[in-house]
Order: structure tokens, then C-alpha cells, then sequence
């Protein structure tokens, strides 16, 4: 016996009754149709409903996984905070694992530079449209404060010295512009770039590469010009000191230190050492991977050194690191970062191109030793830490949710509320599975504080991948954390190169890549289907099992004329003993225990051949998922099965049903064997609407499509060789879904679109409930298909299943999406299910015993079913959504969601008030609709542009939360529940957290009495107005930002916030009585030396008469 899960009652608040004056609330412009009950008053009456248009709002909440597209990165070395920006504007921040931000720039121009106010809670950013910007990280989501748009220079390089408020901008022109971050107003002092290099070039040097001020004198500036100029500027004086002319262009510079000398790096795979009082030529200059001849030749040219960095330390040699430099001759090489210090160096080769690397060191100040610890590299599709203190510079383990892409994503599903003991479960198998070898130390990067988030239910995403991987991530409190990770593919023999490839594939690339997914949370039973048309069911258990022969079946889903005679409906097959031939039906073969020996038919035509061929070697299963059953759709008479579109398991009665353009099987995986196997025009029998007959497959070929959509009418054979993840964008999706039928070829190709296994009234005069299975098609028909289970325990593997279909019950607009059941009250009624037990338990062992007494355990029906009472289907397709009643099958509701779009993922979810239609529009629209009322709740235009990526990925689940991949690397989380957005400012994290800028080195005092520390710069009688007048208008227009002290207070919520805002008060607060204790002490000061000046005065003009003056 199963479990059957008692209606889900939504906590006990003041029921709202329904009222049919009210169906017409809350319509939209988009949902022009209302809710049309069919039913009188009164009986309606009896359904309460208490969710209302208040309790939805939609937001977005978190985003997670790798920055698409990373053009850029900086780091706060005291409060250790890593930001990345990409070439689409956003900006993602990082702090301790679990602590992560997502913005985004409006202009949604490429992020070229990133520099952090250093432990100031601000960070600017350059962007490609040359506008910069200051946000304020010191609230929870962070805002822009200021920018400036540069109208007639393109930047090209930006430097802020350490505790300056002057920001360097240099430009393509080789002009540097100076700005004050404080109030974001460009300063009237300029360094032109023909009074930088006056007369040693007659040239124009190219774009500024370079700014940085000397670490021991902030009155000198480095420039980098791109020719291979470099000028060190005297700020003072306005005129350059010295100037360094190399003959190859320069890609970076870096400062040791002590600012005596300092390093570029070229375009030639040169570094050349510089010292500043000796510009004629550079001290030093290496090709570190250039081969060196013997006669004294210059070395090869390498490819470029793309950035150097030079960082000393206390106690031993210099690091030099720097990306790029390998010799040409290097083909096929991956991208590598080179370590050199002393006399060592390393190559630490890449997976992914080198974007930024930044050398993390424990002091914030340039002219003190750095002691570098750390090294963060930026790849195009992954984030490296490496340590530099322990031998081997070995890795550290990225603690982020960084490697969704690892391969493509191509499913997705997301489970809120499920049961407590899952994650546990995963994180116990999953921990076994993690790599060896990296860095012992704690992962640098630790800044901010978690959020105080009071949602405690459990979440899991599972992600399905293009490489036929699955991966289950631990979703709760707005974190992300991977659990396990399945690898279906080992269930099949791998060709070793590209000629052993199997003629029979119907996908060119990725074979393996996981179309869809089922999971019985409670049973813990998955079921997943590949884009090779084959279904895969698993079952977890947690010891480790050896499996000598996977089982597997092979299913003939495809019909011709004769195949009308004889549909086999199952029910009186036995298992079959383990022999390759055995089949019990023409239509399918029993279990075997090795792939199939069918092969080429007599004329040539590939038949009953799977697309992949299931191992034949022992197969070794970890814990976690094991492979229970491996089921193959085969070509049929030259014809290529086509891709599943459909797919559900119940552990309650032991089955995995199946579907696609050509009809369904229904599989028992408890005694392996196929119970039924349909073509679509079966399911009807003699009540065929459109009155079909059954084609011959060689009569009109039928090409199976990539994720082509089945409604589409006839798929080209390109479209057959596209996988799952060939992005064949339809961004307009404006594709005619009409579901009037016209087309012979579409009637014909009628889809199975969805299941719903359930105990229900499947015919009008049924008196009481039966198992049962629903099935909806793309042509919008529901049609129904009785189960007569046999007794639990040993019976159920010895009777078989009798599977009967029951005819057509509802028929909709548009392709059926999904199905759910209401009890008499209103509440979700859960497909039945079997609670997990350890499959490899001991066979004599307690816990064999503790399986058979758990297995018979029954929760009662609840009281409406044991006195027969109504039940009501919920059913959604593509335009429309029906409510039914059973058993009289009359229909109680009716709403058209959508006329002119069509819906993309619907599915029924619970929210703390109650439950209700969750739905996503083609054009964009999320909407709620309530149950079993059907009026409209919600309506928000949210993506007004879609792809397929998205269109596959997203998915609603219970308590207001939805999900779907925004990128191919990230998913963006939101919620369309008003209590989830008004908690969420509490939920995230701080960015900011308040920490002491470490002390200045000590200067020394022989440094100190001979003048040899660092020297100080007063940048504001340079810079400022009164010094340096005003800059022309036209350059530069200022845009006040949002994210001002008003947008924080409107953002920081709660306590934290409040917290937050005293600190930032105080802070406020102590700087401004610093400031005015400087001024009373200045105009005292000068109060002082005026009243001295005057008294001399006196004195000098006393025995003065009027006329000696």
C-alpha cells in the first residue's frame, strides 16, 4: 500500500466564500476573457477561496552561478570583497560563501574597468559608453549615487589612488581627465598627451594603457601610452620628468614597492625592467617563454604579455605574475598564467581564456611590502583562486554555485517545501563525490555578513545537462549549494572516437543530454529522459551496489497500417526471462540482458535499433541514484524514434509512462515490462474526432526534431541534427499556434503533452475512485486511462497491472500543459506515493523488516473521499484553463488566459493562503489565477523578450517562488508572493561590513629626518576649483543616480538596516566634527598669525605721521 498525502489545508485565516459577482475582479488588458462558471450560486458558494490579488507581488530575488560574459574585476583588499563586471552591464559582487549581489547598469554597456573606494563601501565602474559610475555598496542592494558621460573622449584606463578622492581617467586620444569621486565633477586640470610627450615622438602615442602614481611620491604619475611611450608626469610642476621609449607596444606597467623602478609588459612576450632615474634604456628586459639563441640574438617574439604584476615580499624574492607570453610555436596550448619567483617559475595552465587576474596581498598600501598571498583569476567561463604560499600554488575550492555550465543546462526543476530529510540524504552521497588536492587554507575572499532570512523551508533545484549529467543543488534561504551529481551517461558504451560513432544517433552532438525530468520526492525515485529517445529510472540507496547487467527494454513507438489490428494493451504479460530475443508483442521487447542483436531489415532499413547502446560490462553504482531500468524507443522500419515530449513516474504504483508525437507507453519498472504501448489516434478508439487513419512511416517521413516544438507542423532535417543545446533562438515566438485543426499532417502528429497519475472518477458512473492516469495531448484533448493495480507486497510482483484506456473526458484550446486535482473543499489533492526505504537493505537484516512494515503504512483518504464527494481536474493548456467537476465531468470554470500569446509553463502551486494557477506567458506575462474560481490575480509584463533557454528552463514552485536561466551560466531566482518580497531586505546579505583601515607602514626614522618615506600630495590645491578652475562643460555631463542617502533609506529595511544607518550616521557624524575641529584649529591659526601681522603693523606705523605713509 501507499502513502496518500492528506489534502494540503492552508492555515486557518478568515475564508474569503466565493462569489460569482466577484469573477470579474482583478481582469487585465492581456486576459480579455473572464472565468465563465457554469454552475449556479449556491453550489458555488460552497468553495471558499482566500487568496487574493494582495498576496502576490513579483520580484526578482537572487541570481547565481558565473558572470556571463566577465570583462572585468577589482578587489577590496580590507573588506575582502570581490566584484566582477560583464560585457552586458552587470556587476556581481561576492563575499563570504553566501554572500552575493547582483546589479545591473541601465546602458547595459560591457564593464571595462572596476575600482573599488577601498574599505569606503563604494565602488566606480568605466563602462564601453564611456560614462562612469559610483555605486553605494553601504546598502543591501547596491545603487548608483553619481555618474558622468564623457561627450567627446573614449576611456580607456581609470586609476584611484589608495585614500585619494581623485580619480584618473585616461582616454583614447592619450588625454588623462581627472574627477572628483565625491562629487563627480571633472576637474580643470588635464594632462594633454602632446605636452606629455612633447617632442621625443612626432607620433601620436596611441590610447593611455597605464596610470598609477609613484607608491613613495603621489606627485609623480606614471603614463602608459599603448605605442610603448611611458612618461612619468610631475604633477606639481605640470611637465614630464622623464620619458621611457620602448619599440613595442605596451600592455601593462606595474611599480615595485619602493618606487624606484617599475615594470612594462609587451605586445612581443618581453618584460623590460625599468629604473626611473635612467629612461635611456631599461635595466632588464626578458622574454621569460622566448627561446634563447646562442649567438647573442634577440629572442623569438611570443605572444603578448597581456598584465604583469610585481609584488614583493618581506622575507623573500619578488613575485612577478603575469598572463599570456607563450612562445607561437606553442599551438594548441591552453591559456596560461606564469608564476616567477626567484629563480623558479611556474606555468599554471587555464581551462577557460585568461579576462583579469588580481594579486591579493595583505597590505592596502602600495609603498609598503605587499606579501602577496593569493591569486584570483578571471576565465571566460570559471573563477581560479590560487595560493602562492604553499608549495605547487595549488587551487582553492571555489565555495560558489560557479559551475551550472559546467555543461549545458537543458532541463531544469526547482521542488520548495519538500521533505526535511532530503538534503541531508543528497549532501550525505554527494560529499563522497568531491576532488582531492586543494588548498587547505580557508577561501580568501570572506567579506560581508549573511542575511537574517526566517524562511526555513528546504528547496532543490535539480538541473538536467547537454553531457546527460543531473545535479541536485540545496536551494534554501536564497543561497545555492550543489548536493550530488548523476551521470546517466555511464549507462551506455562511449564511442572512442567519431567514425565509431552509431549511425543510428538522431542527434549529431550530445546524445546523452537529459530532455526531461520526473521526481517522486517523497520515494525519492527519478526518472529522466535524453534527447536519444530513452527513458532512464533510477533508485537512491546508500550503500554500494555492483549492477552485473542493467535491465533494459526496447519499445517499437511507431505504427504502420497492420499495427491497427492488434494495439497491445498489456495486462496479461509476464516478465520475460533474460534472453536477447524475447518479445512478447510485436511492439516490444522484454527485458534483456545484453543491447539489442535486431539490426538492418531485409532491405537495408534500420530497424529495431536503438539510438545508444546500453553497456555490457559489470556496472559499478556509488551511492545515490542506481539504475533500476534503462528503456530505448528503436527505428522502425528506416524511421528514427521520435524525442520523448512527456514524461511522469508513481512510486504509489510502481509505473513510468512515456510520450511523444506518436503515441505513449506505459512502463511497470517493478516487473520490467511495457503494459501498454499507444499510438495517439488508439487512446480514442471508434471516437476519433477528425476520423484518422493510421500512416505507413515510409508513406511521409517524419524527421525527429532537436527541442523543435511538435506543434510546429513538419521539422526540416536540419532540425533533426540540432541538439538541446544549439540555441536556436525563436526570441519573437510569433509562430502560429492556432489550435483550430486544419492540417492533415498536424492531426496527424498529435503529441502526448503531459501526465497526471491520480485516484479519481475516471468514467460519469464510477461511485468510487480508482487509480488512474491522465493524459493531455497537443491538440488540447484530456483523455483518461484506468489502472487496476494488484494487491501490495509479493503480489504486486507477481499479477500483473491491467492498464484500460477510458476514452476522451475534456478538450481545451492549445496544447494540454497540466493537470492537478482539488478535493470537495478546494485543497490540492498529491498523486499517492510509496514512502523511500533502502533498496540494498540486507536480505535478512532489521532493516529488510523495518521495509515491510513501513510499505503497508496507509494514511486515510481524507473524508471527502470516503463519502464520495466531488473531486475537481484542473486543467491549463497553451490559451485556456478548465476546472471539472467528477465525476459528472461538467465544467465548472472556464478562463482564456492568453488570445493573442500563448502560455509556456503552467503549473499549480501552493502558497501559504492557499493554492492557485501559476503561468508564463510567450510575450512575457507571469500570472496567477485562483483555484478553482480561476480569476485572474496577478498580471505582470516581466520579460518582454524570451529565447528558447528560457522558454525551457523555467518553472514555478510552491510557496511564491520561480526560476529560470537567465544566461547560459546563471540562474535568476523571483518570487511572486507578497510576503516573500517584504521579507526579502531581510534575507540578503550585507556587502558592507565596518572594519579599521590597517596602520600606514612605519616610516623610519632615518626615512623620516632625511626625507626618504613616502611623500604627500595636497591633490586638492591642484585639483580643486580654486587651483585648477573648472572643466570645460561640454566634456562631461553629470547624471545624479538613484542610490542617494534617500535610496538607501528607502532600501535598508528591518533591523540591520537600521543598524547600518546608525553606523553610517556615526561615521557621517564623526567626520564632520573632524572637519569642523580642522577648521576651528585653522581659522584659530589664522586668527592667530592675522593678530601678530597687525600688531607689527602697529608698531611700525606708531611714530608715523598720516603723510609718511
Amino acid at each position: 500500500m501507499c502513502s496518500r498525502p492528506p489534502p494540503s489545508l492552508a492555515p486557518e485565516r478568515k475564508m474569503k466564500k466565493f462569489n460569482i459577482r466577484k469573477v470579474l475582479d482583478g481582469l487585465t488588458a492581456v486576459s480579455s476573457a473572464s472565468p465563465s462558471p457554469q454552475l449556479g450560486a449556491k453550489e458555488n458558494e460552497l468553495i471558499p477561496e482566500t487568496l487574493q490579488s494582495e498576496h502576490f507581488q513579483l520580484c526578482k530575488t537572487v541570481r547565481h552561478g558565473f558572470p556571463y560574459q566577465p570583462s572585468s574585476m577589482a578587489f577590496d583588499p580590507v573588506q575582502k570583497i570581490l566584484a566582477i563586471g560583464t560585457q552586458s552591464g552587470a556587476l556581481r559582487l561576492f563575499g563570504r560563501p553566501g554572500v552575493e549581489c547582483y546589479c545591473q547598469h541601465e546602458s547595459g554597456s560591457a564593464v571595462i574597468q572596476l575600482q573599488f573606494l577601498i574599505n569606503e563601501g563604494a565602488l566606480v565602474s568605466a563602462l564601453a559608453d564611456d560614462s562612469i559610475h559610483m555605486w553605494n555598496l553601504r546598502q543591501k542592494r547596491p545603487a548608483v549615487l553619481h555618474s558622468l558621460k564623457f561627450n567627446k573622449e573614449r576611456i580607456t584606463f581609470c586609476h584611484l589612488p589608495f585614500q585619494s578622492k581623485w580619480l584618473y581617467i585616461g582616454s583614447e586620444r592619450g588625454n588623462i581627465h581627472i574627477v572628483n569621486v565625491e562629487s563627480f565633477t571633472l576637474s580643470g586640470y588635464t594632462i594633454m598627451w602632446n605636452k606629455a610627450i612633447e617632442l621625443s615622438s612626432k607620433a601620436h602615442p596611441g590610447p593611455v594603457v597605464h596610470i598609477s602614481d609613484n607608491p613613495m611620491d603621489e606627485g609623480k604619475l606614471i603614463i602608459g601610452f599603448e605605442s610603448g611611450i611611458v612618461v612619468l608626469w610631475d604633477l606639481k610642476s605640470k611637465r614630464a620628468e622623464s620619458r621611457y621609449t620602448y619599440d613595442e607596444a605596451i600592455h601593462s606597467v606595474a611599480w615595485h614597492h619602493e618606487g624606484k623602478q617599475f615594470i612594462c609588459s609587451h605586445s612581443d612576450g618581453t618584460l623590460t625592467i625599468w629604473n626611473i632615474k635612467s629612461p635611456l634604456k631599461p635595466v632588464q628586459t626578458i622574454t621569460p617563454h622566448g627561446k634563447q639563441p646562442k649567438d647573442g640574438k634577440k629572442p623569438e617574439p611570443c605572444k603578448p604579455i597581456l598584465k604583469v604584476e610585481y609584488k614583493t615580499t618581506r622575507a623573500g624574492e619578488p613575485f612577478m605574475i603575469f598572463s599570456g607570453g607563450l612562445s607561437y610555436d606553442t599551438v594548441g596550448r591552453r591559456p596560461c598564467l606564469t608564476v616567477m619567483h626567484g629563480k623558479s617559475t611556474a606555468v599554471l595552465e587555464m581551462d577557460y581564456p585568461i579576462v583579469d587576474f588580481l594579486t591579493l596581498c595583505e597590505t592596502p598600501y602600495p609603498n609598503d611590502f605587499q606579501e602577496p598571498y593569493a591569486v584570483v583569476v578571471l576565465l571566460e567561463k570559471d573563477l581560479v583562486v590560487i595560493d602562492l604560499a604553499q608549495n605547487g600554488y595549488p587551487i582553492f575550492e571555489n565555495p560558489y554555485p560557479m559551475m551550472i555550465h559546467e555543461s549545458p543546462v537543458t532541463s531544469c526543476e526547482y521542488l520548495a517545501d519538500c521533505p526535511v530529510d532530503l538534503i541531508p540524504a543528497l549532501y550525505s552521497v554527494g560529499s563522497r563525490q568531491k576532488r582531492q588536492g586543494y588548498s587547505k587554507k580557508e577561501w580568501p575572499i570572506g567579506g560581508g555578513n549573511w542575511g537574517l532570512g526566517t524562511q526555513s523551508y528546504p528547496e532543490i533545484i535539480i538541473t538536467g545537462h547537454a553531457d546527460g549529467s543531473v545535479k541536485f543543488w540545496d536551494a534554501s534561504a536564497i543561497m545555492l549549494q550543489v548536493l550530488y551529481k548523476l551521470k546517466t551517461a555511464k549507462v551506455f558504451e562511449k564511442a572512442r572516437c567519431k567514425e565509431e560513432k552509431p549511425s543510428s544517433e538522431i542527434v549529431d552532438e550530445d546524445p546523452f543530454a537529459i530532455q526531461l525530468m520526473s521526481w517522486c520526492p517523497e520515494s525519492r525515485m527519478l526518472c529522466v529522459a535524453g534527447v536519444s529517445a530513452h527513458v532512464i529510472i533510477y533508485r537512491f540507496s546508500k550503500q554500494e551496489i555492483t549492477t552485473e547487467v542493467v535491465q533494459l527494454l526496447e519499445v517499437r513507438l511507431q505504427y504502420e497500417m497492420n499495427d491497427l489490428e492488434s494495439p497491445d494493451v498489456g495486462g496479461d504479460q509476464t516478465p520475460a526471462p533474460p534472453t536477447p530475443s524475447t518479445s512478447p508483442s510485436p511492439q516490444t521487447t522484454g527485458p534483456q540482458t545484453h543491447p539489442s542483436t535486431s539490426s538492418n531489415s531485409s532491405d537495408g532499413m534500420r530497424d529495431n535499433i536503438p539510438c545508444l547502446k546500453v553497456r555490457s560490462s559489470p556496472l559499478k553504482q556509488s551511492p545515490g541514484y542506481q539504475v533500476e531500468l534503462v528503456v530505448q524507443l528503436v527505428w522502425v522500419s528506416g524511421e528514427p524514434p521520435q524525442q520523448i515530449s512527456s514524461l511522469a513516474i508513481n512510486s504509489c504504483y510502481g509505473l513510468v509512462v512515456f510520450g511523444n508525437s506518436n503515441g505513449l507507453a506505459v512502463v511497470d519498472y517493478l516487473q520490467k515490462t511495457v503494459l501498454l504501448n499507444l499510438g495517439t489516434v488508439e487512446l480514442y478508439g471508434s471516437n476519433d474526432p477528425y476520423q484518422r487513419q493510421l500512416r505507413s512511416p515510409r508513406k511521409s517521413r517524419q524527421p525527429s526534431g532537436g527541442l523543435c516544438d511538435i506543434n510546429e507542423g513538419s521539422a526540416t532535417s536540419e532540425d533533426r541534427c540540432k541538439s538541446p543545446t544549439s540555441d536556436n533562438r525563436d526570441n519573437s515566438f510569433s509562430r502560429s499556434r492556432s489550435s483550430s485543426v486544419t492540417s492533415i499532417d498536424k492531426e496527424s502528429r498529435e503529441a502526448i503533452t503531459s501526465f497526471f497519475f491520480c485516484e479519481t472518477y475516471t468514467r460519469k458512473a464510477d461511485g468510487g475512485l480508482t487509480p488512474s492516469l491522465w493524459v493531455g495531448t497537443s491538440l488540447g484533448t484530456v483523455l483518461a486511462i484506468s489502472l487496476n493495480m494488484p494487491p501490495a507486497g509479493e503480489q504486486r510482483l507477481l499479477q500483473p497491472v491491467i492498464v484500460s484506456p477510458c476514452g476522451t473526458l475534456i478538450r481545451l484550446k492549445g496544447s494540454v500543459l497540466r493537470m492537478a486535482f482539488l478535493d470537495s473543499t478546494g485543497s490540492l489533492l498529491a498523486s499517492a506515493f510509496e514512502p523511500w526505504y533502502e533498496p540494498n537493505a540486507p536480505a535478512n537484516g532489521e532493516e529488510r523488516d523495518k521495509v515491510r512494515k513501513r510499505r503497508p503504512v496507509s494514511v486515510s483518504p481524507s473524508t471527502s473521499q470516503e463519502l464520495n464527494e466531488n473531486q475537481y481536474a484542473v486543467v491549463c493548456s497553451e490559451k485556456q484553463a478548465k476546472v471539472i467537476a467528477l465525476p459528472s465531468q461538467t465544467c465548472v470554470f472556464k478562463h482564456n488566459i492568453t488570445e493573442a500569446s500563448f502560455v509556456l509553463r503552467a503549473d499549480v502551486v501552493q502558497m501559504n493562503a492557499g493554492i492557485c494557477l501559476a503561468c508564463f506567458c510567450a510575450n512575457g506575462h507571469i500570472m496567477t489565477i485562483s483555484l478553482p474560481g480561476l480569476r485572474p490575480l496577478l498580471d505582470v509584463n516581466y520579460l518582454p523578450l524570451t529565447d528558447m533557454r528560457i522558454a525551457r528552463t523555467f518553472c514555478f514552485s510552491n510557496l511564491g517562488q520561480a526560476l529560470y536561466l537567465t544566461s547560459p551560466t546563471e540562474i535568476q531566482r523571483i518570487t511572486y508572493s507578497q510576503e516573500v518580497c517584504e521579507n526579502l531586505q531581510e534575507m540578503l546579505g550585507e556587502l558592507f561590513t565596518p572594519v579599521e583601515t590597517p596602520e600606514a607602514p612605519n616610516r623610519g626614522f632615518f626615512k623620516g629626518l632625511f626625507g626618504g618615506g613616502a611623500q604627500s600630495l595636497d591633490r586638492e590645491d591642484l585639483f580643486g576649483e580654486t587651483g585648477a578652475g573648472k572643466a570645460a562643460r561640454s566634456l562631461a555631463q553629470h547624471i545624479p543616480g538613484p542610490g542617494g542617502i534617500e535610496g538607501m533609506k528607502g532600501a535598508a529595511s528591518g533591523i540591520v538596516g537600521d543598524l547600518a544607518r546608525a553606523r553610517i550616521a556615526l561615521d557621517e557624524r564623526g567626520q564632520k566634527l573632524g572637519e569642523v575641529e580642522e577648521r576651528t584649529a585653522a581659522m584659530m591659526a589664522s586668527a592667530d598669525s592675522f593678530s601678530k601681522h597687525a600688531h607689527e603693523m602697529m608698531l611700525k606705523c606708531k611714530d608715523k605721521k598720516w603723510y609718511q605713509f
